[in-house]
């Protein structure tokens, strides 16, 4: 089992998942059940998917629930791009966003390649 808490790509996550509930809250309140809800989802699935894995036993068990959680990464930046074409949010707010979710990646795939599977 790992410590998940001490994990920098699942606290960063953390705030990124804050992140994404504050820029939701602008968005019009007919996509309450759609992006507003696509994108709070998915941005939880990152920090819980990594929970998940790290209360397993096996280091391959735990790369799966990390690469679901890179899964739900690219589901984000794919609704933010979407989110930004619809003009729900503006090309600066995308562009931070994107730079905390490419750091999330980044560390999270170094992680993943330092498991013994």
């Amino acid at each position: 089992m790992h410590r998940y808490k001490d994990l920098k790509f699942w606290q960063l996550s953390r705030v990124f998942c804050k992140d994404i509930y504050l820029i939701t809250k602008s968005f019009p309140s007919d996509e309450k059940f759609g992006l507003t809800s696509q994108l709070r989802r998915a941005s939880v699935s990152i920090p819980s998917n990594i929970a998940e894995g790290a209360s397993r036993v096996s280091n391959k068990d735990f790369a799966r629930f990390l690469r679901i959680s890179l899964g739900s990464c690219y589901e984000i930046e794919t609704q933010l791009l979407i989110s930004c074409d619809l003009d729900f949010i503006q090309k600066e707010e995308l562009e931070k966003l994107q730079h905390t979710l490419y750091q999330i990646i980044k560390m999270m795939s170094r992680f993943i390649s330092t498991l013994k599977i």
